[in-house]
């Protein structure tokens, strides 16, 4: 028994030394993994915080900025009109025809359309952003590029500053603002981009066929109402004033260009008048040509339709089926082109025009007379 006992008590012995040596293995190891951590932390490192939710810096959210539309807006107005369509005003058959304006200079001259307007010398009623209601006077208008200029009394009110419609790009952001279907509706504004350049529409009216040539097209909606509304760029400047929309197609809207009326704006903004130079044709460019004539090519210049018989060019040896390629020695391709250069003359001063005829070139001296 006391050889047994002799035995257990080494056999507790020995579990115990086991044990000790487990316990100190682990001290070991602890110690070694703690200095390693130690010498770990004596290397520097550019860190970023993000275990705790607080210390997330968190971008603000990127917010387009729109108030050049709402300021825009302020230089759309309404314009109507006397539709009269009997005899007498006071005849229940007579109506009121509206529109849109945009003012263009800080002494009240509004861009707008001559379908809108009427013609020069005629009166409108312009209504502005806020409510106020003026007689206006149409001072200039063109029936062939629909565009007439509307004078109020106004001084210091926000306009509209022009763009470079040369310079439009093909998908381009715009707006469209304007009184689509009545006043109810007024300042509506509409986004879409440019869908084309240089375009060219036939309209039949008054029984006979009208070219609208070098409009710009946009899918921005355009209405009943739209007319002479502005078209404006990301920057809140002027591009074209709206005129007409095709009703069988969706997002097929077409604005004047604001270029062609850059020279009467200046004038009239400067001086208060313009004395329009007049040279007495109309022709069409190279889009209308097949339109007219499938036989004819032209690809160049400015086909002479008609001469004027009060116009400086009548008797000067320039014939209907001319090609105008040049004034002044500036390249002419569009009747836009021809009439905005015009518009910058005044009358009484000598221009030079370049013209074919089947293959003979020559060239001619007109002088522009004052367009009544």
């Amino acid at each position: 028994m006391y050889y047994e006992n002799r035995k257990e008590k080494r056999g507790r012995g020995f579990l115990v030394f086991l044990a000790m040596l487990v316990i100190i293995g682990l001290l070991v190891a602890m110690n070694l993994r703690l200095e390693g951590m130690q010498n770990l932390s004596g290397n520097t490192y550019n860190v970023d915080k993000i275990s705790k939710e607080e210390e997330i810096e968190e971008l603000p959210k990127e917010k387009k900025d729109y108030a050049f539309i709402k300021d825009a807006t302020k230089a759309v107005v309404g314009i109507s009109k006397v539709k009269q369509t009997s005899k007498t005003i006071l005849n229940a058959d007579n109506s009121i025809n509206s529109g849109s304006g945009v003012i263009v200079t800080d002494n009240g001259y509004i861009l707008t359309n001559h379908h809108v307007a009427g013609n020069k010398y005629s009166s409108c009623f312009v209504t502005l952003e806020d409510g106020k209601v003026y007689n206006g006077d149409v001072v200039w208008a063109d029936e062939n590029i629909d565009l007439a200029i509307v004078k109020i009394p106004l001084a210091k009110y926000p306009y509209l500053s022009l763009g470079n419609s040369d310079e439009i790009e093909l998908g381009e952001d715009v707006y469209a603002i304007g009184n689509p279907i009545g006043f109810e509706f007024q300042r509506t504004v509409t986004k879409g981009i440019i869908s084309g350049l240089d375009r060219t529409i036939k309209i039949e009216e008054n029984d006979s066929f009208v070219y609208m040539e070098d409009l710009i097209q946009t899918d921005s909606t355009i209405n009943e109402g739209n007319s002479g509304g502005a078209l404006i760029n990301t920057d809140g400047k002027l591009l074209g004033i709206n005129t007409i929309k095709i009703t069988e197609a969706q997002g097929m809207g077409f604005a004047v260009p604001i270029n062609i009326v850059k020279p009467i704006i200046d004038k009239l903004s400067e001086t208060g008048k313009f004395e329009e130079a007049y040279l007495g044709i109309y022709g069409y460019d190279k889009e209308v040509i097949p339109y007219l004539n499938s036989n004819m090519e032209l690809n160049s210049g400015i086909y002479v339709d008609s001469i004027a018989l009060d116009g400086p060019v009548y008797n000067s040896g320039i014939m209907v089926g001319d090609v105008i390629t040049k004034i002044d020695g500036i390249e002419v391709n569009k009747m836009s082109e021809l009439k905005k250069y015009i518009y910058g003359k005044n009358p009484g001063e000598v221009v030079k025009l370049s013209v074919k005829r089947a293959l003979k070139e020559f060239e001619i001296d007109i002088k522009l007379k004052y367009n009544l």
